[in-house]
């Protein structure tokens, strides 16, 4: 390991992508990886330095909040929108309009541009705009596994499939062999067994 290597990542921008990688949902053994250490290294970095420890924390929160979030919103059903496109020609002003737009952009952000990369700017962009040509309002059933896996870990004394019953007191069995030795009970059997 190169001395001081944990220095880039307890920066704010270094701590920022740990947390955004957390954040997207990756393992602590990928996030090492993107970090160009090893996993056993980013365990020390977070026992050792605290900043990258709350970095990956803050991330992973996030994600649960998302995926809780998703897991409530599918048991309970919802609805969207659904829109279908098609490509509809514009008209000369639209499209003049639309490659006056796309090369003051490009002008902006490439301000060494030549007449040659601003007519290549100009030839890509395309005489088509999509337009919604349908609208339709979907509705997605609550799913009940979903449910089943919600109430099963927010309450499970109440949703578990195992149930456990405690009784009190005692129970009162009538034995009617009860109190007799191990010869008595066979010579009983062996009675019943010729019977």
């Amino acid at each position: 390991m190169a001395k001081g290597k944990f220095e880039r990542w307890i920066t704010k921008e270094g701590l920022s992508l740990v947390e955004g990688w957390a954040r997207d949902g990756l393992t602590d053994e990928q996030i090492a990886s993107n970090m160009g250490i090893s996993a056993a290294t980013l365990y020390r970095w977070k026992d050792k330095y605290r900043e990258i420890c709350e970095a990956l924390k803050k991330g992973k929160e996030v994600v649960d909040y998302q995926v809780e979030n998703a897991l409530l919103k599918r048991a309970l059903g919802y609805t969207f929108t659904e829109k279908k496109y098609e490509p509809v020609k514009m008209s000369e002003e639209e499209y003049f309009a639309k490659k006056t737009q796309a090369v003051n952009h490009y002008k902006l952000e490439h301000p060494e541009a030549t007449m040659e990369d601003i007519r290549v700017v100009e030839l890509r962009v395309s005489r088509y705009k999509s337009v919604v040509m349908e609208e339709r309002v979907k509705e997605i059933a609550p799913d009940t596994t979903a449910q089943i896996f919600w109430l099963k870990n927010r309450k499970p004394a109440r949703w578990r499939d195992k149930k456990e019953t405690e009784l009190s007191g005692g129970l009162d069995v009538n034995n009617p062999y009860a109190g007799l030795t191990t010869e008595e009970l066979r010579k009983i059997a062996r009675s019943e067994k010729h019977e």
